[in-house]
């Protein structure tokens, strides 16, 4: 038998082997790590909205820091603090998470497989978790910030310097006369808002359209009024004000300054009959009547300020209906059945609570009244209302010309009561430019002849558009009286230092204009002293009426 033996060139040590297996195993002796895969962040539009979002934010830091330490008092610091600079944040915001989804899509299709179609959360991988809480973390910050923001912007929003100083040209004349008015501690939503989430994004929305007039300069001019989207008067005005109480009878004085040299006092009270409007707090009447619970009065009106209304519906607590037209519109039923109607409330008479445009003759009395015009100086009261009437296509002009006429009518007309009374020349100029500032607005075409006050009847129709005698009813032939002592009862009046008084109660004019027939206060008190004679005698702005109307030619009718 013969043993084989092995080959001893074929034999292989375990050295060998060993090298051998080790060259074809790649080489780890440097321990190198897998390179990490780039964040989706990481990409140039992603870096840009970040930029913009950290200039964002450091503006934002910098700009509640002045508003909290250095009281900064700007109608424009909220409005760029908590709206205009966080929506730059966020469009940022916006930009890298653009960004992010781009990458995201560039790398799918390139590499597919190394992007997951939907995020993994896996919290036992550490650094998921980490990468997990730094989003929470970041996502509360945001959240807070934003809820923060959103309510200083909400509050801004609802406030007065938002209302009338954000969009300054057009609404200049409200803010400025509102800040004259009885309302001046209101906000504004109180009234044109009012609660509930409805009527706020109403608000808002009509707020949109109005933004975008300012922006592009498409607004009238002046403000429309009335508000034809206003709420009723029960769901703002009665939030504060409480329309069935029984106020009685109120006395009412009224100071009227003439035309004369010695600026005489005219002066007249009335007992107001305000009355009440609920049977329960007293009996119903007066002037308040109108608003009683029981009591319902609609009217039609023909024009866009509601001072002509050719017809008027009243039903009264037992449900009787009667209608009365104005024989004087001249409409036929169909036509008035075609009329926008609405119900009688508050704001139809009072529709100048906040916003009221005084005229200037109301100015010029008030004024010397409370002593800021000198009644001493001859002529003021005239002088006055000449230079606060006349037309200007600025409100600069309009000072500088206050200034430069009176100053050259007393320096040429009375140079010695110019040198004498010099200050209060000067004080006069300077009230004048301040009511010219509060009540006047060439740029925005708004004046009291814009925007009548309701109120009385002395300066406009006010009353007048529904007692004028004209609105009779076609079914009973009643008509709505135009008696003075309905409303008030004159309880005694004076005419350069004379008193004049009418055993009746009833209001005695002045001058004796004879037979008047149907004329209204207002057609000759227009506010500016510029009346149009029915009888065409031209300009009769230097005359008084009592220079023709002296009672000689008092049973002319014109």
């Amino acid at each position: 038998m013969r043993l084989a033996v092995p080959n001893r060139s074929r034999i292989i040590s375990c050295e060998q082997i060993s090298m051998e297996t080790d060259d074809r195993l790649p080489d780890t002796t440097d321990n190198e790590q897998p390179r990490a895969t780039p964040g989706l962040f990481r990409n140039y539009i992603s870096f840009i909205g970040f930029l913009i979002a950290a200039a964002s934010f450091t503006s934002i830091l910098l700009l509640v820091s002045l508003a909290m330490f250095d009281r900064i008092d700007n109608p424009y610091t909220d409005l760029v603090t908590f709206i205009f600079v966080p929506s730059i944040l966020v469009f940022g915001l916006f930009v890298a998470v653009v960004g992010a989804l781009l990458e995201r899509r560039r790398r799918r299709t390139v590499h597919p497989d190394d992007i997951k179609a939907f995020p993994i959360i896996d919290l036992n991988d550490k650094s998921r978790r980490r990468r997990f809480a730094a989003f929470l973390l970041a996502s509360f910050a945001f959240l807070f910030m934003s809820a923060f923001g959103s309510f200083r912007a909400y509050e801004y929003t609802e406030s007065v310097p938002f209302c009338g100083q954000a969009c300054h040209v057009p609404m200049k004349p409200e803010f400025v006369a509102y800040q004259a008015s009885p309302h001046a501690q209101i906000r504004c939503v109180e009234c044109h808002v009012g609660s509930g989430a409805e009527a706020f994004v109403k608000a808002k929305f009509n707020g949109m359209h109005q933004l975008w007039g300012v922006v592009s300069g498409h607004y009238n001019r002046p403000i429309a009024s009335p508000v034809h989207n206003m709420r009723e008067a029960t769901a703002t005005c009665q939030s504060c004000h409480w329309s069935e109480k029984y106020y009685g009878d109120q006395i009412r004085t009224f100071d009227h300054y003439g035309y004369d040299e010695q600026n005489s006092l005219n002066q007249t009270r009335l007992l107001v009959k305000v009355g009440g409007g609920m049977p329960d707090n007293g009996p119903v009447g007066g002037i308040h009547w109108h608003m009683s619970v029981a009591n319902k009065v609609e009217f039609a009106y023909s024009d866009d300020r509601r001072q002509s209304i050719p017809w008027v519906k009243m039903t009264d607590d037992k449900g009787n209906v009667t209608e009365f037209v104005s024989q004087e519109a001249k409409l036929s039923t169909d036509q008035i059945k075609e009329l926008p109607t609405r119900r009688m409330d508050c704001i139809d008479c009072h529709n100048r609570p906040a916003h009221n445009y005084l005229s200037p003759n109301q100015l010029s009395d008030r004024s010397l009244g409370a002593g800021k015009l000198d009644v001493s100086l001859p002529f003021i009261k005239a002088k006055a209302v000449e230079v606060l009437a006349k037309h200007y296509d600025t409100e600069q002009q309009a000072l500088d010309t206050i200034a430069a006429d009176i100053d050259n009518y007393y320096r040429t007309t009375y140079p010695d009561i110019y040198a004498a009374k010099r200050d209060s020349i000067n004080a006069a100029i300077k009230e004048l430019q301040t009511s010219f500032s509060t009540y006047f607005f060439p740029e925005m075409r708004t004046d009291w002849s814009s925007h009548p006050n309701n109120i009385g009847h002395f300066y406009g129709q006010g009353c007048f558009r529904c007692h004028d005698g004209q609105h009779v009813s076609p079914a009973t032939g009643k008509v709505i009286r135009k008696d003075c002592n309905i409303c008030h009862t004159t309880l005694d009046q004076s005419f350069k230092g004379q008193t004049i008084a009418d055993p009746q109660g009833e209001f005695k004019h002045p001058v004796n204009l004879g037979d008047r027939g149907n004329w209204a206060c207002a057609s000759c008190h227009t506010g500016d002293r510029t009346f149009v004679h029915p009888l065409n005698l031209g300009d009769i702005s230097r005359f008084q009426c009592a220079d023709c109307h002296s009672g000689k030619y008092e049973k002319v009718k014109y």
